[in-house]
């Protein structure tokens, strides 16, 4: 892989595909050491598990920012990094919704309308790039990422709101996905008419 394909923005897409493992990793093992310190009166007490996949996911989430921050400054976006960065995004997210089901602090069903949300506008843009049309990232596809890696963080460190802003988040990411499925169907549709009057 030759050093402009695997730049600084892309090292760091990658970085956070593989610490979404660790997030996981931490929740699942219930590591059950409690941090009393850290820990809210009348709340579930925090446990060091808990503490390791926060610092984990939080530093994932700031990878987040900064390699698209740098590939837009230093113009170092690439065919990859267009690629692998929405990737680490769902592959961290998914992640830490899996674990938090299992620990029972998130309901299954709310992890299963946002992955099928992501799964149907991946869908639309792998169908729309075969025909030459590029979608990009909304406003509200923004937006809906950010509410939902706040909710996690919160789950994660059992702060209070997190789960009423996860219900956010799931607003935000059904709308998100109405907004690209409507959007995309019309470039598409524009595209089709196009190539036929040529």
């Amino acid at each position: 892989m030759s050093p402009k394909i695997l730049n600084v923005p892309n090292t760091l897409s990658l970085v956070r595909v593989f610490l979404a493992p660790l997030v996981l990793l931490f929740l699942s093992l219930r590591i059950s050491a409690p941090v009393p310190f850290l820990s809210l009166d009348g709340a579930e007490p925090l446990t060091l598990g808990d503490l390791l996949a926060a610092v984990v996911f939080i530093i994932a989430a700031i990878t987040d920012s900064m390699d698209g921050y740098i590939a837009r400054k230093h113009h170092l976006i690439t065919t990859l990094g267009k690629f692998i960065d929405p990737l680490a995004d769902k592959v961290l997210v998914i992640a830490a919704m899996i674990a938090l089901v299992e620990l029972q602090r998130i309901p299954g069903w709310i992890v299963l309308v946002i992955i099928t949300r992501e799964f149907v506008v991946t869908g639309l843009r792998l169908v729309a790039a075969a025909e030459g049309v590029v979608i990009a990232a909304s406003k509200g596809g923004k937006l809906k990422t950010v509410f939902q890696i706040v909710a996690l963080a919160m789950l994660i460190l059992k702060l209070p709101g997190g789960m009423a802003l996860m219900w956010v988040a799931m607003i935000l990411t059904v709308w998100s996905g109405m907004e690209y499925l409507i959007d995309g169907s019309r470039m598409l549709l524009n595209a089709e008419e196009d190539a036929r009057g040529r």
